[in-house]
């Protein structure tokens, strides 16, 4: 169908193959544009009946392997919410640096009006140092931000890629 759309753009058949990539950037591709409620549906169909005895282990089990999996799941969600706490403090103290770097300039032109000149200098250089400080940090947080953002993107196609497996997408 790729192959086929490419060459109605007026690409020839062997430019077409060559321009769609390697079978696994494709079958990612495929995979990352499938919903996963989708796979979920497909995959919980079971192909097999379940015998009595497995269900019994089941319902016995569940004392012990439910809090087990709840609090997994949980540690998981913690840990992923300390991330982004930790990025927002990262932005809060950039958002504080910005404002101290401002304060202090103005703080600055008004010690320079009243010509107080060593509070002026030092108004000016602390609202200089902060908005250094402001700018080193901005990186940093950026990069944070964009860090976890695909960490959390890595992490759902992997969560997605557990439910398809090896099997190929219908």
């Amino acid at each position: 169908e790729m192959i086929d759309d490419r060459m109605e753009e007026g690409v020839s058949e062997e430019e077409a193959v060559a321009g769609a990539g390697s079978i696994s950037d494709i079958v990612s591709q495929t995979v990352a544009e499938v919903p996963l409620t989708k796979i979920v549906r497909e995959r919980i169909q079971s192909k097999r009946s379940l015998r009595a005895w497995e269900i019994v282990l089941i319902v016995l089990g569940f004392p012990v392997w439910f809090p087990l999996l709840l609090a997994a799941v949980v540690v998981a969600l913690a840990l992923y919410l300390v991330l982004w706490v930790l990025i927002l403090c990262l932005w809060v103290v950039e958002i504080a640096l910005w404002t101290c770097a401002l304060s202090g300039l103005v703080l600055a032109a008004f010690y320079g009006i009243r010509r107080n000149i060593a509070c002026a200098a030092a108004a000016l250089g602390a609202g200089l140092a902060c908005a250094g400080l402001s700018v080193f940090l901005l990186g940093g947080c950026a990069a944070a931000s964009k860090g976890v953002v695909r960490l959390t993107k890595n992490a759902a196609l992997s969560i997605k890629n557990r439910f398809v497996g090896k099997e190929r997408i219908k």
